[in-house]
């Protein structure tokens, strides 16, 4: 009896958890449904966003800079990228190594130059990006964003500094703000 109670409150609690997240199955219209919904009209009066060009893939130069993902860095006790900053060239192929589980490395959105295609890895995998322009790239391992495990890819060459004052203007959720100032200190940016 005390068991069947016990099992049943942590199914109760599992639920209220996923549908708290988000994570609850979402069904599907019917066919029907959707021949019956009626067209969505565009009400913004925003302008069209400005066409960016897309950067093409860079050839790979054959340097290679790794980056080691840690659970706990040695000099700072925090989860981190070592190193957090990178200075590279176009070409160069920067390596994402999952040293320690539970980590990953993605880029964000808001702080690639325009054009530029990011990356995303999964959980535990090495990740490689081979960097195709120059400019200021950040990155972030998801999970642990908002305790601070970010980093910073300045790459160098002209154009380098276009896209500097918009990834210095994002907002990070907790430690990751203040890790992307000392990182661009770090850099002097």
């Amino acid at each position: 009896m005390k068991r069947n109670v016990l099992l049943g409150a942590v199914a109760a609690t599992s639920l209220i958890a996923l549908s708290a997240c988000g994570g609850g199955a979402q069904e599907a219209p019917a066919a029907d449904d959707a021949a019956e919904a009626p067209a969505e009209e565009e009400t913004t009066a925003e302008a069209p966003a400005e066409e960016v060009e897309a950067v093409p893939a860079a050839e790979a130069n054959g340097t290679i800079i790794e980056v080691e993902m840690l659970t706990r860095d040695p000099d700072t006790g925090r989860q981190v990228f070592k190193p957090g900053l990178v200075r590279a060239k176009v070409g160069d192929t920067i390596v994402f190594k999952p040293t320690d589980p539970t980590h990953q490395s993605q880029s964000i959105d808001e702080m690639i130059p325009a054009g530029v295609t990011g990356w995303q890895g999964a959980i535990n995998e090495e990740v490689s990006y081979v960097v195709p322009a120059p400019g200021i790239y950040g990155y972030k391992c998801n999970p642990h964003y908002a305790a601070g495990m970010i980093g910073l890819i300045v790459v160098e060459g002209e154009g380098m500094e276009a896209n500097l004052e918009a990834a210095k203007a994002v907002t990070h959720p907790g430690l990751a703000g203040k890790a992307f100032e000392e990182l661009f200190a770090e850099a002097s940016l």
